[in-house]
């Protein structure tokens, strides 16, 4: 999706720096890279996303007349600066994680490698795009893998925050494994399944709940009709009754439950169904659900077939945020690091290698691009020159695959809602860590 506004979507020190680079005449090569330091509580793994945005960003990358004249009403910048920021456009490279990889505290997820001025201004952005999918794409991967194989619909979009994070919910959701959105713009916007059953206003409106029964199942054969508007159980007998006033013209794919104790309810109404000989109409939940409540609910043999989930997948409650930076590691061809406490960057451009053990992923190492390690290298690269290379993007429906196929790969015990006893194991080579272990010394020297 373009993205409006776009070279200004940075923060003041970014701009700020980038005139200090101009003059000192800093226009040599640096290398960032974006990664998260730690995961969440309660998580084992992240799913990569948000790679297509950041390539749109950086095709597009320009200051408007508008900027410059915004920023030139700061007072902070020159005319001259001014007058170079106006031809700025993003020169460099980018190598990154395709879509759907799973991946690990420290691991480079994007790598931007262009001159010091282009790499800084994007900083902020990247960030963006980058942080909120994967968060987002994480906890749809949870809720896909607690359902089972049953359908799961994005309900999100009243509950995001905002509109443009409505989208990415639905577009990481179905990016995880979600069958789909009930949001129409990001339906069409990606291309992805559009799901929709009634509201209770509709029922509401009519004088008689049986006549909106009959109303809507007319009108759109194969629909989901709410049934809890009043009386769960009531309502799941007045759809039965239209089952034998339509006969042969039924076509009612789904009765909805929304409220309520939705595991008794649900093997209610299945029997209810059952006995009144409509066995294919399914039973779709919703209400407040998250990973942890699908997964109870289907521990308890509850017969339901799909569910709609909002604001814990649009939201993340439970890990809303990912410790993610965008570090310089490299300017120059010299590698660079910081030593906070708690904070430390290993220095150089990066890869990560990615061992499998008979399908399942047994460990991962990250080393020197050039460096002959066991297991395939995950980054690839995806943008020359400024501009991005066409067999690495090929699309959401790829990416869906991808994570589908990366997360079957997971050991089991990081697969399960459960915190894993023992965390994916990853390693750092002994070139990296003795060029940091250099460095280290270098700062410490008198």
């Amino acid at each position: 999706m373009r993205f409006p506004g776009a070279a200004l979507f940075t923060d003041l020190y970014e701009v700020t720096m980038a005139q200090a680079y101009a003059v000192r005449g800093m226009s040599e090569t640096a290398v960032f890279e974006t990664f998260f330091r730690k995961l969440p509580a309660g998580r084992s793994y992240v799913v990569a996303a948000g790679l297509p945005d950041v390539l749109d960003f950086l095709e597009a990358f320009r200051f408007e007349e508008d900027d410059l004249r915004y920023l030139r009403g700061l007072g902070l910048f020159s005319d001259e600066f001014l007058g170079q920021l106006a031809a700025v456009r993003f020169t460099g490279d980018v190598w990154a994680v395709p879509e759907g990889t799973v991946v690990f505290p420290n691991e480079p997820i994007v790598q931007v490698v262009a001159p010091i001025l282009e790499a800084q201004l994007v900083e902020t952005f990247v960030l963006n795009r980058i942080h909120l999918q994967s968060v987002l794409a994480s906890k749809a991967a949870r809720v896909v893998e607690a359902a089972r194989g049953r359908l799961v619909v994005d309900f999100g979009a009243r509950r995001a925050h905002g509109t443009d994070a409505a989208l990415h919910v639905a577009r990481t959701g179905y990016l995880a494994g979600a069958a789909g959105t009930s949001n129409l713009l990001a339906a069409r916007e990606y291309g992805i399944p559009a799901f929709g059953t009634m509201a209770h206003s509709f029922v509401q409106a009519f004088d008689d709940e049986a006549e909106a029964f009959e109303a809507f199942a007319r009108l759109y054969p194969g629909t989901t009709l709410l049934v809890d508007t009043y009386d769960t159980l009531r309502g799941v007998d007045l759809v039965v009754d239209l089952a034998g006033r339509l006969g042969e013209r039924f076509d009612v794919r789904a009765i909805r439950l929304d409220s309520g104790d939705l595991g008794a309810l649900s093997k209610a109404a299945r029997a209810r169904l059952d006995a009144a000989g409509l066995p294919d109409v399914r039973i779709f939940a919703s209400s407040g659900l998250d990973e942890y409540s699908i997964a109870a609910l289907l521990d308890a043999g509850c017969p339901v077939d799909g569910f709609g989930v909002g604001t814990q997948l649009s939201i993340a409650q439970d890990a809303p945020t990912l410790d993610m930076a965008y570090k310089l590691v490299e300017y120059a061809g010299v590698g660079r690091t910081k030593l906070s406490s708690g904070k430390v960057l290993h220095p150089g451009r990066k890869q990560v290698y990615r061992r499998t053990d008979g399908g399942v992923f047994a460990g991962d190492t990250i080393g020197r691009p050039d460096e002959d390690l066991p297991g395939e290298p995950l980054l690839v690269p995806v943008m020359r020159s400024g501009r991005r290379l066409a067999q690495y993007d090929a699309g959401l429906d790829e990416a869906r695959r991808r994570a589908r196929q990366q997360i079957d790969a997971l050991p089991a015990a990081l697969r399960s809602l459960d915190e894993a006893g023992s965390p994916y194991p990853v390693t750092v080579s002994a070139r990296v860590q003795d060029d940091l272990d250099r460095l280290r010394r270098d700062r410490q020297a008198p």
